[in-house]
């Protein structure tokens, strides 16, 4: 008779149902985070995540400079789930689920448009060592005139196979391929810089601001690898230690390299020579030493550049998955773990046989303007969420703090904004039919499966202590 009406019963199911939020220390605590939990096992030390972060950037673009506000994340929250987690803690379930949807759009894009680059400088390595190409219909989607990108789905084959067989020899793998990759790039900057000359930089930048803006919002993509080591956090050693410190070491490492190679590439040839084309760095030591032998080298390099991001990107969309599925967001079978390996064997395949199919028939300037939009979303919630966490979780322990804040992630924040703009309205309309569909699976299945929504008390728990 005095209940509350049943009105407002149902206004505050709905605002609870909106309202979800975990706090970090929940999720870490279901994670096993600090553990050796759920099957997975603290394998990686700083080395290998560093390598894994460079396996995940190098050979794919280039951009660098708001990774400090990941590395506060994944020090304080080192878990499997990433940005998902990271929303998850902050803005609530709904808001990481989108955060979770673009991360599929994220890595699973970028898997299948480095493996697009990977067969065309496999191509190039066949070339420089036989004379002889991949016939065109099996080495070439059908939009570039094949039938489809045989070379492309090889590899994302062989980065699962490695994957399913264990962490430790995944991270070892990327590590070796890392080390190479970098000495490869070293020998190319000092072939491409024996031939450089002033004038090709001038005029510079031609195209303005807005030239510069289109290409740093295309090369975005790459910032993926930094995103990419905090899904580490529930197998490498020392995580809130080494996670942050990881991403600083590859921002300082990444730069250099992708500067000096840019700079060696423009400077031999000159932008108009080596824009658009593939297999662009073979193409410049080819025409610098005047023999296909030195671009037969750094094909061979970048075969095994862009095979190393393939591995170390495709590890990360799994452990997305996996926080995923285990929060009851996605289906259970991408959480389970197998016991022989410790590794999410099905969650594996099941990634590989999805984005093969990108890979397969999609050409490479598709996916990755795809995926450019998803990025730059995730990277400004990214900002806000160590904005929200600073403001509602003051004592949660953090190995590394944000510089200048709260400028910093504000700045960070209005950059992404700002490339986003300029990506243009084509791709905000298709960014904003994903993210409909993606509000539509959380209502249909996300919502209705979530664990913390099944749990009342650990809703409660994490409500309270993310300061509801």
């Amino acid at each position: 008779m005095y209940g509350r009406p049943a009105g407002c019963k149902t206004r505050e199911k709905k605002r609870r149902m909106f309202s979800r939020i975990k706090s970090p220390q929940q999720l870490i605590a279901e994670s096993g985070a600090d553990l050796e939990g759920h099957g997975l096992k603290r394998t990686m030390g700083l080395f290998q995540l560093v390598c894994f972060g460079v396996g995940a950037i190098v050979g794919t673009g280039i951009f660098v400079g708001l990774a400090d506000s990941v590395a506060e994340l994944g020090g304080a929250i080192p878990v499997s789930g990433s940005s998902y987690s990271f929303a998850y803690a902050s803005l609530g379930e709904r808001a990481a689920f989108l955060v979770g949807w673009c991360l599929l759009l994220e890595y699973g894009v970028s898997v299948s448009a480095v493996a697009v680059g990977w067969s065309q400088y496999l191509d190039e390595l066949l070339h420089s060592l036989t004379g002889l190409r991949l016939p065109e219909a099996l080495a070439a989607g059908p939009a570039e005139g094949g039938v489809i990108n045989l070379p492309a789905v090889v590899v994302i084959l062989m980065a699962a196979t490695l994957l399913v067989r264990g962490v430790r020899e995944s991270a070892r793998a990327t590590a070796a391929m890392a080390v190479l990759k970098i000495g490869i790039l070293i020998v190319f900057c000092a072939i491409g810089f024996s031939a450089f000359e002033a004038g090709h930089l001038s005029p510079f930048a031609t195209e303005g601001m807005a030239g510069i803006t289109a290409g740093a919002s295309v090369a975005f993509f790459s910032y993926i690898g930094f995103d990419a080591i905090t899904t580490a956090g529930e197998e490498v050693k020392n995580p809130r230690r080494n996670i942050p410190l990881a991403i600083l070491i590859c921002i300082g490492l990444v730069t250099v390299l992708y500067c000096a190679v840019a700079l060696a590439a423009i400077g031999a040839l000159g932008a108009d020579e080596v824009a658009g084309k593939p297999a662009a760095l073979s193409l410049v030591v080819d025409q610098v030493t005047g023999s296909s032998v030195g671009g037969g080298v750094i094909a061979f390099g970048a075969v095994v550049a862009i095979a190393s991001v393939v591995l170390a990107v495709m590890y990360g969309q799994t452990r997305i998955l996996m926080a995923m599925s285990r929060d009851g967001l996605m289906p259970r079978i991408l959480e389970r773990v197998s016991p022989r390996t410790s590794t999410p064997v099905a969650n594996t395949w099941i990634v590989a046989a999805v984005f093969a199919v990108p890979a397969a028939f999609a050409p490479l300037d598709v996916v990755v303007d795809l995926t450019t939009i998803g990025t730059l979303a995730i990277m400004a919630v990214v900002n806000l969420a160590v904005m929200v966490l600073r403001r509602r979780e003051p004592g949660l322990g953090r190995s590394f703090k944000v510089p200048l804040y709260p400028l910093s992630p504000v700045l960070g924040i209005g950059f992404c904004l700002y490339l986003i703009w300029g990506t243009g309205w084509r791709t905000w309309l298709v960014f904003a039919c994903f993210l409909v569909v993606g509000a539509v699976l959380y209502a249909v299945y996300g919502r209705r499966h979530s664990r913390l929504a099944l749990t009342p008390a650990a809703d409660a728990a994490g409500r309270a202590a993310g300061g509801a």
